[in-house]
């Protein structure tokens, strides 16, 4: 799934947000206290006060983490039995150093930061063998592969197009920013913004949407951020699609790309070379709520074990499976992870992790997508839906919420389905944390994923006898509900109850979730 373009496109288009600016910590308030529909977790440390917890661990597959934050330091899981840079793979679990976690995007040639979708991967692979056969002389099988790669590459060329058209819009807002600080002894602000004069309707359009923006509280240096973040990941999408993927990873991690099975790979280079993305998604799980400096986390005792396998562009099967098998042998009773993709050549090597996870006791909590799809017509991947028939019972698929009741309460970007996501939490303007002691603001299921992943986590903290399916039934069993009809992500005109856009009909609440398992009351 798309993780940079959503404030981009949102911001600077006539695109009303709908909604007021709210608490930098709006994640972790209350719907029926402080009127913004947070995860409610203040209000569940108040019943929890005379009650113990237990150190939960919380594995983040991500693009990395900054283990220094100091906001999230103090929350990083420990590997007790590595020594540290030694060289040595101490405790013999097949991994060297693995101090704080393991990179699978790692090797002697450094670490993978840009790498191709999975479509484009499929692509190249199969354009390999058919560009060298005459495809009027094909044997019955190559015949039958020939008309699915036929589809394959028609689908790898609209892909193309796409991310070459929305690199254009990027790169017109780009401009357009550039021109506004021009004329204002290079700043970005409403002094400038007011100033400029647009040369377009496109222009117009823009500078529309950047009021809203500023209006909304979205700062400056955030939003030219996220541009230059979003220009960068798509020219990089454009170029590596047409690149060899598969010679590229062999170089650099240097595992065998095709082989499934393969284990032990990689290397301890944790935070890579960026993690921007893993480390918003762990200050929103685990950034200390004690040391008065940055944000509050939603989880009280937890550590984050740091798992990078996800690129800019798609992650492999292969990686999401061993990186599911590394989070559950080494101890975490949490995985979170906010990325997804729409082919998946090796689903079965993460359905069987999954299932492994399953069977340990461990949940998993999924971001459902930032397409504004109905994922009961179209499966992202990983999904709970296992090859062999099975159905998952340790997982959990979220979906983003915007802070305040009303049409517009389901984040624009959020993907939906009445049989496929469970629930919804906050995933629309979250603060967290991000590299270097800074902050900024994010939106998307992969926010989304890590505030239920919190809640999750103080259910297992404060609740350590409850299995992992029955954490994921209490957080359904105590969704705040609302029958107010709201803008149906990606379809126009389209209205409806959240009963119809999720399988739970509501949003996650720690409160009403502590409230039931302490029996104080039924959740409504």
């Amino acid at each position: 799934m798309r993780k940079h373009l959503l404030f981009v496109f949102i911001c600077l288009s006539s695109v009303s947000f709908g909604q007021k600016k709210k608490p930098d910590n709006w994640q972790t308030l209350n719907p029926s206290t402080d009127k913004v529909y947070g995860v409610g977790s203040e209000e569940a440390y108040k019943l929890l006060k005379d009650k113990k917890s237990k150190t939960v661990v919380v594995a983040v597959i991500d693009s990395g983490v900054d283990p220094n934050h100091e906001d999230l330091k103090d929350a990083i899981w420990t590997n007790t039995a590595e020594i540290p840079d030694n060289g040595i793979d101490d405790d013999h679990n097949g991994y060297i150093d693995d101090v704080h976690g393991w990179s699978f995007l790692g090797g002697k040639n450094g670490d993978i930061d840009h790498e191709a979708t999975e479509l484009a991967r499929i692509y190249q692979r199969q354009s390999k063998k058919f560009d060298k056969l005459d495809t009027t002389k094909l044997s019955l099988n190559d015949a039958t592969e020939f008309v699915e790669y036929k589809k394959i590459r028609t689908a790898f060329n609209k892909e193309q197009q796409l991310a070459e058209q929305e690199l254009m819009s990027v790169a017109m807002i780009s401009t357009y920013l550039d021109n506004v600080k021009k004329e204002n002894n290079g700043k970005l602000d409403k002094v400038g913004l007011n100033k400029y004069t647009p040369k377009s309707s496109t222009e117009k359009r823009m500078k529309k949407g950047l009021k809203l923006a500023f209006a909304f509280g979205i700062k400056a240096e955030e939003l030219e951020s996220q541009v230059k973040e979003a220009k960068d990941q798509l020219e990089n999408e454009v170029k590596n699609n047409r690149m060899n993927a598969d010679s590229i990873r062999t170089y650099i991690v240097g595992d065998e790309v095709n082989n499934v099975n393969e284990r032990y790979y990689g290397n301890n280079h944790i935070q890579g070379p960026d993690a921007m993305h893993g480390t918003h998604v762990s200050g929103i799980i685990a950034a200390i709520r004690t040391n008065s400096i940055g944000i509050k986390g939603i989880a009280d005792n937890v550590k984050i074990m740091i798992i990078r396998a996800v690129p800019s562009g798609d992650e492999r099967d292969k990686d999401i499976a061993n990186s599911i098998r590394y989070a559950v042998d080494n101890g975490a009773k949490i995985i979170n992870m906010s990325f997804g993709k729409y082919y998946s050549p090796d689903k079965k090597a993460v359905d069987e992790a999954v299932k492994y996870a399953e069977s340990k006791d461990v949940l998993i909590v999924h971001a459902a997508g930032n397409e504004s799809k109905d994922n009961n017509k179209e499966l992202s991947f990983p999904n709970r839906h296992l090859q062999n028939g099975e159905i998952a019972s340790n997982w959990l698929s979220v979906g983003a919420n915007a802070s305040e009741r009303g049409k517009t309460m389901i984040g624009s970007f959020s993907n939906y389905g009445s049989n496929e996501v469970d629930l919804f939490a906050p995933g629309v303007d979250i603060y967290s944390t991000i590299p270097d002691n800074k902050y900024a603001s994010e939106s998307g299921t992969s926010m989304a994923a890590p505030c239920a992943a919190g809640v999750a986590a103080i259910i297992r903290e404060y609740f350590p006898e409850l299995k992992s399916n029955e954490v994921r039934d209490i957080l359904m069993k105590s969704v705040v509900t609302c029958n107010q009809k709201v803008k149906v992500p990606g379809v126009k005109r389209g209205k409806k109850k959240i009963k119809e856009l999720c399988i739970s009909g509501g949003f996650i609440n720690a409160n009403n979730a502590v409230k039931e398992l302490l029996g104080l009351n039924k959740a409504k």
